[in-house]
């Protein structure tokens, strides 16, 4: 397992653009319908587009270290190139919280999905069955998990396009709501204050997460400084147009809408608009939607660890390995199903809170890495440049903090106890690599002596 070898370079701008939108899953609206409402009193699209901003800001700044660093490790490579190894560090182990937990949360909502269809098989059954699939298809190539992804990806599209239309009939069709037209995203509840929705925004970013995973795949991404930032942008993109538009035909059409549970309010919500035959549609495509998410979030943490593993932050005999046939991570992907099986004991709401504050804490740094890169060490100040390279990265790291320190307090608490954990394990290795170059010294200068 010692063998350390390159990642194959096989995947195309579209290829990559699909993984992205898998990871970051647009049926994701439905799944965390309840949470995303409540968070932000109701006024979805307005979180949505603040939280759109943010994002926009900081995908542009993943771009531009894309351009300058085309290497799979994404903020971890970024920030110990352009900062300092030591912040770079704790950034990828903070954005670990990301990946790790989006790899939990796919099985969990998929055991508890179609344990909600068949209550007679228990749900960790259907964890431990999607983890060992999972596990295979990545295990089997990064490529073929590509193709799966675009499949379903396409299938998600589909089905929103359809609520979507289902929702705006309604709408069309109805005297009394036409008689309000449309109205402004930031009014619909006068009772609602902007900083709720602020509040709202910094856990609706969670809607967005994934345009980051796919700057893991720099090394096997044909072309990376070009396909690498485009797919970014396009992700982004294709996704605010989805939530945008079926949260304000939602907002419009079912003013009054209440659910009794969070977790379900989705599937409430779709039976509402579509009765029992679109429901059915909705569980069949989730199942295959969570499935894609599942099998690109494995794909993310496992480059992830092999980047931390070949610059010897972990094991780089294990965590650096690469299969000789099959040019995966295979010893990270094992890891990583091992880990998803938490996922029989913990739950939704916790799993949330972990991977909110490491892609915020992620999102920041990578901000802050371009005005370190572009325009203190490359000096590249001119006024265009000063907007590309300072300005821009400089309202979206301050965007960030700020929905940074909205979190809920338990996401602060467990997210610096993990920063810790980190800080601990760092001064842990540093010592034992102080202490085998002494002994590497010593062991020289006796050799010195002897001849």
């Amino acid at each position: 397992m010692g063998e350390t070898q390159q990642l194959k370079r096989t995947l195309t701008l579209f290829q990559v653009f699909f993984m992205g939108l898998a990871w970051m899953t647009p049926m994701i609206f439905f799944t965390s319908f309840g949470i995303l409402f409540e968070a932000s009193k109701g006024m979805l699209t307005a979180a949505y587009m603040l939280a759109f901003i943010a994002i926009f800001f900081t995908a542009s700044s993943y771009g531009k270290m894309a351009k300058a660093y085309p290497v799979s490790g994404s903020a971890l490579t970024y920030i110990t190139k352009a900062i300092h190894p030591f912040i770079g560090f704790l950034v990828g182990w903070a954005i670990l919280l990301d990946y790790f937990f989006s790899c939990i949360i796919a099985v969990l909502m998929f055991g508890i999905n179609i344990n909600a269809q068949f209550p007679s098989i228990p749900t960790y059954v259907w964890i431990i069955l999607l983890d060992a699939v999972i596990m295979i298809i990545n295990i089997v190539g990064i490529k073929s998990s590509a193709n799966v992804s675009r499949v379903f990806v396409i299938m998600q599209i589909i089905f929103i396009v359809l609520f979507c239309s289902v929702v705006l009939h309604h709408f069309l069709g109805n005297e009394t709501l036409n008689a309000h037209s449309l109205r402004n995203p930031f009014t619909m509840h006068s009772n609602v204050t902007f900083s709720n929705i602020l509040i709202g925004a910094s856990i609706v970013c969670f809607s967005f997460l994934g345009f980051d995973s796919i700057t893991t795949m720099a090394e096997e991404t044909i072309n990376p400084k070009k396909n690498i930032p485009r797919a970014i942008m396009m992700i982004i993109i294709v996704a605010a147009v989805l939530y945008f538009i079926t949260a304000y035909l939602i907002e419009l059409s079912y003013p009054n809408f209440t659910f009794k549970n969070p977790d379900s309010a989705g599937f409430e919500l779709v039976k509402t608009v579509g009765g029992n035959l679109l429901s059915s549609i909705f569980i069949f495509i989730l199942i295959f939607a969570i499935f894609t998410q599942g099998v690109s979030s494995m794909t993310t943490v496992s480059r992830l660890l092999f980047v931390m593993g070949r610059n010897s932050l972990l094991s780089k005999k294990a965590f650096g390995y690469v299969h000789p046939k099959f040019k995966t991570p295979v010893f990270n992907i094992i890891l990583v199903s091992i880990l998803s099986l938490s996922s029989i004991f913990i739950s939704l709401d916790t799993c949330i809170k972990f991977v909110n504050f490491g892609a915020l804490v992620a999102f920041m740094f990578v901000n802050i890495s371009v005005i370190a890169h572009y325009f203190v060490k490359e000096k590249k100040r001119t006024l265009k440049e000063c907007v590309s390279y300072l300005i821009s990265p400089f309202i979206g790291a301050g965007f960030i903090f700020y929905l940074l320190t909205l979190l809920d307090k338990w996401s602060l608490i467990l997210g610096s106890a993990w920063l810790l954990i980190g800080l601990i394990y760092l001064a842990v290795i540093t010592k034992k690599k102080q202490v085998y170059e002494l002994k590497r010294s010593e062991v020289l200068d006796k050799k010195v002596k002897v001849e």
